[in-house]
């Protein structure tokens, strides 16, 4: 197994190449700032410099690759296309690439209510909108896909357990982004993580379970 972690310099993106490189994973980091990398990213990941809206970029950087993970989306500014670009045209050339490349499995981080239209988040140039056409993309890719909707992100780790659901389940609750990586490379190992949709939050009082049982259950 080899990954390609899309939106490697992002504040979950570089958790889940530190956690690829835990796990002994070796792992291609696609970045457009080099040395922002090499200043976060762990001196065993590669670098290779691309833009998910620069589908020929992608070809290149998927070269000797089997997964890829995507973490990409767009930074809050006053660009009203910015989700539609980053979050809906830039999965779609990643999966046109990975389709391309042969990709053996497509893990895109997403994020929890997508479907609900008149959530707040949406007052951000419809940014659930375009992770919701995103994801409905990679679904009738032919890839075979794991699509983690996280709840609201936190910085810090905790011990807090993952609980896991199947879409449209969860409604509110948050979770550490390194629980978002981890859940990620998880779905790698993990067959029964195929062609499923999860969403996951962290509750301190759940019971902690492994995370093939996590995804055996949605």
């Amino acid at each position: 197994m080899k990954a390609l972690v899309a939106g490697a310099t992002g504040k979950t993106g570089y958790r889940i190449v530190k956690e690829l490189v835990a796990q002994g994973i070796p792992v291609k980091a696609l970045v457009r700032d080099g040395e922002k990398a090499k200043e976060l990213l762990p001196a065993e990941a590669e670098i290779v410099i691309g833009d998910v809206l620069k589908p020929e970029t992608l070809t290149a950087a998927l070269e000797g690759c089997t997964v890829l993970l995507s973490a990409t989306g767009a930074a809050p500014s006053l660009d009203p296309t910015g989700p539609y670009s980053v979050d809906f045209v830039g999965t779609k050339n990643l999966v046109e690439a990975a389709k391309s490349k042969g990709i053996e499995q497509f893990v895109m981080v997403s994020s929890l209510c997508v479907s609900k239209l008149l959530h707040p988040l949406n007052l951000f140039w419809l940014i659930l909108v375009w992770k919701k056409q995103a994801e409905e993309y990679v679904q009738k890719s032919g890839l075979a896909y794991t699509i983690v909707r996280p709840g609201g992100l936190k910085e810090e780790d905790s011990d807090d357990k993952v609980v896991m659901a199947g879409a449209d389940s969860l409604f509110e609750g948050s979770l550490p982004r390194t629980k978002v990586a981890a859940v990620c490379v998880a779905a790698l190992s993990n067959a029964a993580s195929r062609n499923k949709v999860v969403e996951i939050v962290a509750q301190p009082d759940a019971t902690e379970k492994p995370m093939a049982e996590l995804f055996a259950s949605v």
